[in-house]
């Protein structure tokens, strides 16, 4: 017996796979997924910024205090700034991995395949 050959794509996605897809309730749960990762980190992460930068214009003194050595609250919250950056990139490349990748494949999936219909007529992009 042959081996099943991979559906063959029709050509490109059309205007109206694509409108499609993005109704699906696949689409918006990725979508919502993205949301609740992305807004709340991005509201904290300038949250942080702005107290770092208000907190340097007008608390002068709470700034310059010496933490160890010659380095000041100043220049801790400066690096604290660059490690934020990078946690926070490093959290959402393991968040979008776990939980977003999959689901943006299988809708990816489906448009190339060309059946469009994220209903469950695609089987094997869910498995």
């Amino acid at each position: 017996m042959a081996p099943a050959r991979p559906p063959t794509p029709s050509g490109p996605p059309t205007p109206a796979s694509y409108a499609e897809v993005r109704a699906s309730a696949e689409f918006v749960q990725l979508r919502s997924s993205y949301r609740s990762f992305a807004f709340p980190v991005t509201v904290a992460f300038i949250a942080w910024y702005l107290l770092y930068v208000l907190l340097s214009s007008f608390a002068d003194g709470f700034m310059g205090t010496k933490v160890v050595g010659h380095f000041n609250v100043a220049f801790v919250f400066g690096l604290a700034q660059f490690l934020t950056t990078f946690l926070i990139a490093w959290l959402y490349s393991r968040y979008a991995n776990a939980r977003l990748d999959p689901g943006a494949e299988a809708l990816k999936a489906r448009l190339e395949n060309g059946t469009g219909s994220t209903t469950g007529q695609n089987t094997e992009a869910q498995a």
